[in-house]
């Protein structure tokens, strides 16, 4: 059976659970529609999801119609909840892009689809709430090709908008008739508009549709595989429209679903390989994994591997699978490619390892997408003696959630966690206390900055110095890298001049090392260049056992490399840069004056500027750390009718003074501070 994995997205508020809901419904996977205000929905089942009436972590649910079986996810659609999103994005085969009939494109809709467009996810709109009042289907049309793509084609039309009569009007029907080979004059006057509109779109990429046009030998089966096969690549995007609520328009995108999007045999017979796009715990906190295969297929008591970043790679047994099958899970003894499943037994496992082989050139696998969180916060437990309790809990969510980003100081006993606004920070908060019983409180949140070298520095330690007192000869060069290049670890050395774990012990202990940088902020974009290595073999006095004090251990190693390595970036020096976003700011265009002198203060770089009617629009760059400020005074300078669309985009070098973040290591910066914590001696 054909399989397709559908991701729903949206920008919060836009009907996107509520649609996921009605297509449940739709194909019988559930007799009643839950509701989002009332906290019923099938697919927010979090407490917390209910209680706020948003999705929090994404959900999967399983179906078949027409012969297809659809792995729908139903993803977050609040931007502080992005990195949810990101995580699907990795496994899906296409998506439905959720507008607002209303409220229309907003600000994290416009950030979906450049995401969506730039990997290539085939993706289909759909503008819900036409019933509701104030609803303008056509406005909003126009919005979607001018700011989302210009390749977009209404797929019907929309009567008694704004009432509880809403209903569509499909073009779609007149390709379900079969006509013969020209195109026939009934389905062009009824259908003209529509026509005129798909060949102008589909002859962008394919100029023979034109000419078909032209005189009049394109036939409606040749205009719809050419729409096929164009949404399938991506390259056009049809717009449906409807309501999740009353259920108009509903069955057409179901029919675009099945017929647009993707399906496909999946390769069951080939190697094992798939993508862990979700980690949670069980009741008794074990660890389960949600898995998309790609090709192959797992099986209960198999022994599989899976591997992560850099060359961390396991390997454990899977003790039970559940499909998703249904619109329920179903125990299972194999997850077959196609599919997507919830594995146990894999202790070890962490969000976006690879299953089996490793992936190849497009097996789907699509990296990071959004931007890094921006904001950090040091988490405190309002009870001192259960710091313990919230580390753990921390860990827990850090594991559902990588980008959380856990940082302990083991000086100052704090924990911090990374954000993506202030709505995060209040679920995290809820969480602990409601699921791990931890009541907590946040300081300040603060902007999170990185760190480049701005040249080249190097230094060495030799082993028997006596400056050294690790067994372990250490030379590294620290060199910039290309923008957005992370960190690279070179060897300057001979491959067998270390043995293989000593050599590993250096370059793990280089990565965590750079986590903190002269200021204490993670260094990026840099080379770095392992120049001299030594060691003394496994020794033992004559008769006796191993003698540590004659032997090289990764130890040393390990605790050598971060004094090496940060004597070699402060000779380089580093520059401090912070968050960036790109604003486009819609005001009335009588308050311009007064909103220019502000975000001059905000250090708001204005690019473009045009006024189009009684509207001011201006787009630019402004620091991640004023955008709560401006956010907060825009509403009392525009009389409220300011809009404001805020993405992270860039770096910049901090202007001044750059600030400094406390170090949570051993401060290899401080040679008599680092040996006596590393050693206890000088």
């Amino acid at each position: 059976m054909e399989s397709l994995n559908l991701g729903i997205l949206a920008h919060v508020d836009a009907g996107k659970t509520s649609l996921t809901e009605r297509l449940l419904h739709a194909v019988g996977v559930i007799d009643e529609i839950g509701s989002v205000d009332g906290g019923s929905t099938h697919t927010d089942s979090l407490a917390l999801e209910r209680a706020r009436g948003i999705t929090i972590k994404s959900a999967v649910v399983s179906f078949v119609v027409d012969g297809v079986t659809v792995n729908l996810i139903d993803t977050p659609g609040h931007p502080d909840f992005v990195a949810e999103v990101e995580r699907a994005l990795g496994v899906l085969d296409g998506a439905v892009l959720v507008v607002s009939a209303v409220e229309g494109v907003q600000a994290q809709t416009r950030v979906l689809m450049r995401t969506l467009r730039r990997l290539r996810i085939p993706t289909l709109i759909f503008v819900n709430k036409i019933d509701r009042g104030g609803a303008d289907p056509e406005r909003v049309l126009r919005d979607v090709t001018a700011k989302l793509s210009p390749a977009c084609v209404a797929m019907g039309t929309v009567h008694a908008k704004g009432t509880s009569k809403a209903f569509t009007k499909a073009f779609t029907k007149a390709f379900t008739k079969a006509f013969g080979e020209a195109l026939p004059e009934a389905f062009e006057r009824a259908n003209g508009r529509f026509v005129e509109r798909v060949a102008d779109v589909l002859s962008r990429n394919d100029d023979t549709l034109v000419a078909e046009y032209l005189d009049g030998s394109l036939a409606p089966q040749r205009l719809h595989q050419e729409l096929i096969a164009q949404t399938r690549r991506a390259l056009v995007h049809p717009v449906y429209f409807g309501s999740a609520i009353t259920g108009a328009g509903v069955p057409s995108l179901i029919n675009g679903i099945t017929t647009l999007l993707p399906a496909g045999e999946p390769d069951t017979d080939g190697p094992a390989r798939g993508t862990v796009f979700k980690v949670e715990r069980g009741a008794a906190g074990e660890k389960i994994a949600y898995v998309r295969m790609f090709s192959g297929a797992v099986r209960v008591r198999e022994k599989i591997t899976f591997r992560g970043r850099g060359t961390r790679e396991a390997t454990d047994k899977i003790t039970a699978i559940s499909l998703f099958d249904g619109g329920t899970e179903v125990p299972c003894g194999w997850l077959p490619a196609g599919r997507i499943g919830k594995v146990w037994g894999l202790g070890d496992v962490r969000i976006d390892d690879t299953i089996g082989v490793p992936p190849g050139e497009g097996d789907g696998e699509r990296g990071g997408h959004f931007s890094p969180p921006t904001l950090e916060t040091v988490v405190v437990p309002r009870r001192p003696n259960e710091r313990g309790a919230l580390y753990a809990a921390l860990a827990q969510l850090a594991e559902q959630d990588p980008l959380i980003d856990l940082r302990l100081d083991d000086v100052r006993g704090e924990l911090s966690v990374s954000l993506y606004g202030e709505v995060q920070k209040e679920v995290i908060q809820a969480t602990l206390a409601d699921d791990y019983g931890v009541e907590v409180e946040f300081r300040e949140t603060t902007t999170i900055c990185v760190e480049r070298p701005v040249g080249t520095g190097a230094a060495v330690e030799f082993i028997g110095t006596g400056e050294n007192p690790f067994l372990g000869t250490v030379g590294l060069r620290v060199e910039p890298g290309a923008k957005g290049s992370g960190v690279e670890f070179r060897l300057g050395v001979e491959l067998g001049s270390l043995p293989i774990a000593f050599m590993k012990a250096i370059e793990k202990a280089v990565v965590k090392a750079l986590r903190q940088g002269i200021h204490g902020w993670e260094v990026t974009d840099v080379v770095v260049t392992l120049t001299h290595s030594g060691y003394w073999a496994r020794q033992s006095h004559a008769h006796a056992v191993f003698d540590k004090s004659m032997s090289s251990t990764a130890g040393d190693f390990r605790n050598l490399t971060p004094l090496v390595l940060m004597t070699a970036l402060k000779q380089a020096g580093t520059e401090v840069l912070e968050p960036m976003h790109r604003y486009r700011l819609e005001i009335p265009e009588d308050t311009f004056a007064a909103v220019l002198p502000v975000l001059v203060r905000l250090r708001a770089v204005p690019h473009t500027s045009a006024v189009h009617g009684t509207t001011h629009t201006v787009e630019g760059d402004i620091p991640a750390k004023a955008v709560h400020d401006l956010e907060r005074r825009l509403p009392s300078l525009t009389r409220g009718e300011g809009v404001l669309e805020c993405t992270f985009d860039h770096y910049e070098r901090v202007r001044g003074e750059p600030p400094n973040r406390s170090r949570t290591d051993n401060n290899p910066l401080n040679r008599k501070e680092y040996l006596l914590r590393t050693q206890r001696k000088l």
